[in-house]
């Protein structure tokens, strides 16, 4: 048994608020994963374990898994947490039990997905419960539309944000802090760094704006003013440089992972922003 990640695009009802759907399996050996901020929050529910509810992250986060441990997770897009009747801002860069926040309908699903028998059935299990669970509650649409006037390939000053939906700066970001656990900037820098990520991930040609090519051209096209910007944010969100997190290859990521799922999504906006510079 080798370590194992595999990831995919989840459920269509599930599409506006979860990012991907994914299984990690460990081998003989026990795995220590490096968890990146993304923007949102994650469910990681370990087949015969309890659930657990990964906050927002403003920093890297090291989990030791133990051997032959398979976890099944769901990343969720900033702003389209399900309700959790406590504001995301308290819950950042915390990893607190999914009962906590959900009493016996968590308990109940680590038993239905234990039943499940293989992973991939736990996998639609985890789908059809966060379908029921996000029912309930419903995304404040302003902070997604902020959202996405965040994404980095349209770099904007925040308080062009806050115009753009109608509201203060101090509005948005109370709101901000609510709906995603994150400040508007806070979560710019974060996606600013996910967009790089998902370039390199995706082996993207730079666009060549401004000259620079390689992995400044990345770091360019991500809304980096240069490759030592990119170097500086890289090792305050991950704690590693860009060639050691990207495993040796500062022309692609070189993992042996596949992240499509994550990263086409991502990029979908890239091909418009670009036409406009």
């Amino acid at each position: 048994m080798t370590d194992s990640y595999v990831e995919r695009a989840p459920a269509p009802e599930l599409a506006g608020a979860v990012r991907t759907v994914w299984i990690q399996r460990t081998g003989h050996a026990a795995f220590v994963q490096r968890h990146l901020p993304t923007g949102g929050i994650e469910l990681h529910v370990p087949v015969g374990g309890r659930p657990q509810l990964i906050g927002p992250l403003t920093r890297h986060w090291l989990e030791p898994i133990p051997p032959r441990t398979t976890v099944i997770g769901a990343r969720f897009l900033p702003g389209a947490a399900p309700q959790l009747a406590v504001p995301l801002d308290e819950l950042v860069d915390q990893r607190i039990p999914l009962a906590d926040v959900w009493g016996a309908a968590a308990e109940r699903l680590a038993e239905e997905m234990a039943a499940a028998g293989r992973a991939e059935h736990a996998v639609g299990v985890l789908e059809d419960f966060l379908v029921r669970r996000l029912r309930i509650g419903g995304a404040d649409r302003v902070v997604r539309e902020a959202v996405s006037v965040l994404m980095p390939w349209r770099p904007v000053e925040v308080g062009v944000v806050a115009a753009h939906v109608a509201l203060s700066e101090s509005q948005l970001r109370r709101r901000s802090l609510r709906a995603v656990g994150l400040s508007p900037k806070v979560l710019q820098r974060t996606l600013r760094f996910q967009g790089f990520l998902a370039l390199a991930q995706a082996a993207a040609v730079p666009s060549g704006r401004r000259g620079a090519d390689g992995i400044s051209g990345l770091a360019v096209d991500a809304g980096y003013a240069d490759q030592a910007h990119l170097n500086r944010e890289c090792l305050r969100l991950t704690g590693l440089t860009p060639r050691q997190l990207l495993h040796g290859d500062l022309e692609r990521c070189a993992c042996g992972h596949d992240h499509s799922a994550s990263y086409l999504p991502f990029l979908a906006g890239r091909g418009a922003a670009l036409a406009r510079h």
